[in-house]
């Protein structure tokens, strides 16, 4: 799950286990990012196009990618697992 929010936000709050690789930095990630591996983009909530933008761009370097339904807000509001700090 990569957390594409800018990094203030992600270390303010984030889904627990999500790599913060903020949208302004995708490009210089890329590499790293497992080839075969089904990516997770979360973001702000359902109107936020930074997770769409993210998908479009993994989708055009030939990796799956789909955007989180909801996003942070919504995980934490739901009760699910969630961490603060930075890192990532």
């Amino acid at each position: 799950m990569l957390d594409v929010r800018p990094a203030e936000e992600y270390a303010a709050g984030h889904i627990a286990g999500a790599r913060s690789v903020p949208v302004a930095e995708l490009r210089r990630h890329l590499r790293a990012l497992p080839a075969r591996a089904d990516v997770v983009a979360c973001c702000r909530g359902p109107y936020c196009v930074y997770a769409d933008g993210t998908v479009r761009e993994l989708a055009r370097h030939g990796l799956r990618a789909r955007r989180l339904d909801g996003g942070y807000p919504q995980w934490k509001q739901a009760g699910l697992p969630v961490a603060a700090g930075g890192g990532g």
